[in-house]
């Protein structure tokens, strides 16, 4: 996604609002644009909602530019993406090149957008509403935990199952929207609180577990081993949707994401990784992958009265476990 610098016109003692205004946009939607810094004058100065403008006028906008990615499912209100590592779901500023959203607004147009998100590296399916109502409604499914997430993670180390907590269905009839989904009680389950890391020296986006944080549960169970390597795949089901959480649980356990770019890392490592300053082969040797394993595969949910079980298409974790038993 390109932003280009589009003229709106030359005008003559009018208020950068009013022009907004006469051309369509709500007073909201004009203080917002100003608030982002879209409207510029001819000298490149940025313009607020009051500004009294004499001359020309521009309007900073981008354009998609599609690469091809198309649905693997859609319906006349919404679409799934599987989404590929290392694509942003949503631009992050002028200098985004590219985002899923390339692929979304040309498709459906600019009120459509995502239900909810995926880290940059984090691969896999993602629900995109197509009209602003429609995200609206699944956005609130997701919040209310309406719906069935299941991930897959490729994890250092062997998962010893009797060294963790069963889950107990009676104990968790708060989320059993969500466990009405699950097949089988043959999981394990953490069930620790986390919030943002509150040293200042830390990075801002790295969480912590903690008893005065927000409640967070995940259930996991392990799907095969790699005795060679010792690795695990395996598949996680998040019954809260905190930031970090399937990274940062299982992390806590010693069990930590293949290539997590953050947890388990010094601040100048992290820093460099999110930078993009690290080589790829230094990052395989501090994480031990080029990119974070972790791997949305699986979305169920009810809408309008009609059943989605939705899987990506995408392999994932294959190959290392082909010799595997």
């Amino acid at each position: 996604m390109a932003y280009v610098k589009m003229k709106i016109g030359e005008f003559i003692g009018q208020k950068t609002y009013q022009i907004l205004l006469s051309r369509g946009y709500t007073m909201s939607q004009a203080q917002k644009l100003c608030d982002k810094g879209r409207l510029i004058d001819k000298n490149g100065v940025t313009l607020d909602k009051n500004s009294t403008i004499n001359g020309e006028l521009f309007f900073i906008d981008y354009e998609c530019k599609p690469v091809g990615i198309k649905p693997i499912f859609e319906c006349d209100e919404f679409g799934v993406f599987d989404k590929p590592s290392g694509v942003l779901t949503h631009p992050n500023g002028r200098n985004c090149n590219y985002s899923l959203c390339d692929e979304i607004w040309s498709l459906w147009g600019r009120e459509a957008s995502v239900a909810h998100r995926l880290d940059k590296e984090t691969s896999g399916v993602i629900v995109v509403g197509k009209s602003i109502e429609t995200t609206k409604k699944l956005k609130s499914m997701f919040e209310n935990r309406e719906v069935f997430k299941s991930y897959l993670a490729l994890v250092n180390g062997k998962v010893e199952v009797d060294k963790f907590d069963k889950f107990k269905l009676e104990n968790y009839i708060d989320f059993m929207s969500k466990l009405d989904f699950i097949d089988s009680n043959n999981w394990l389950i953490i069930d620790k609180a986390m919030d943002l890391a509150k040293d200042y020296n830390d990075i801002k986006i790295r969480m912590q577990i903690c008893d005065n944080g927000k409640r967070a549960v995940t259930l996991f169970r392990p799907i095969k081993f790699d005795y060679k390597r010792n690795l695990t795949l395996v598949e996680c089901i998040p019954l809260t949707g905190r930031q970090h959480q399937i990274r940062l649980h299982m992390f806590y356990v010693k069990h930590k994401i293949l290539g997590d770019p953050i947890y388990g890392l010094e601040r100048d490592d992290i820093e460099r990784i999110l930078d993009g300053k690290m080589s790829e082969n230094e990052r395989i040797d501090k994480t031990g992958a080029n990119r974070l394993m972790l791997h949305s595969n699986r979305l169920k949910f009810n809408y309008n009265g009609a059943k989605f079980d939705i899987s990506s298409k995408m392999e994932f974790g294959l190959s290392p476990f082909a010799q595997m038993d």
